[in-house]
């Protein structure tokens, strides 16, 4: 679909029988809604699964201070980190113990490679993740829009029912995970 953020919102306000929005400063109600809401819905729905699209590996920086307690070393996160998935080192994206805290990477690692959910451009957003997150629009923009709660509970059912099959779709653009290292399997030889 290749939508910006204003296309994408107002799409959510048609399925609800609201006016599109031209931008976020329409002086609107709706543009006034779909501003306040979309960020933190777009973010929330990003986070909440390891979308390939969405999903990158960098090597952080370290930071000069060194955390008080539990770990020896910190790292800077991404400008556009949502979530970890995983940390690893000497060219591997998993298998290091840290904590993510106060805005930092902490671990007893020298250097570090995160695997990690961030921010695309909406232009890159897949179809069917602009699916899914249009639905999710409609059911956030509900209540202050329409004043609906029962509608605003169907859009949220539609919403994860959208939720599940881009889920499922992406899911289906990666290879399953194996299991490494499972002292069971060891032990057969």
């Amino acid at each position: 679909m290749s939508l910006n953020d204003v296309g994408l919102c107002s799409r959510a306000l048609v399925r609800l029988g609201a006016a599109p929005i031209t931008s976020f400063d329409d002086g609107t109600a709706e543009s006034e809604i779909a501003s306040i809401l979309y960020a933190p819905a777009r973010d929330a729905l990003l986070s909440a699964y390891p979308w390939t699209f969405a999903t990158g590996q960098v090597a952080l920086n370290k930071l000069t201070s060194a955390p008080s307690a539990d770990y020896q070393n910190a790292f800077q996160l991404p400008t556009d980190y949502l979530r970890a998935i995983s940390a690893g080192n000497s060219g591997k994206g998993r298998g290091l113990n840290y904590r993510i805290f106060r805005g930092a990477l902490h671990s007893n690692a020298d250097e570090v490679i995160l695997t990690y959910i961030f921010r695309p451009a909406e232009e890159e957003f897949p179809p069917f993740f602009d699916t899914a997150l249009i639905a999710r629009l409609a059911a956030e923009f509900c209540i202050p829009v329409t004043e609906s709660t029962s509608r605003a509970e169907t859009m949220m059912k539609l919403a994860e029912r959208e939720f599940a099959t881009a889920r499922q779709i992406d899911a289906q653009q990666d290879s399953p995970n194996r299991l490494e290292n499972f002292t069971l399997i060891d032990v057969r030889g």
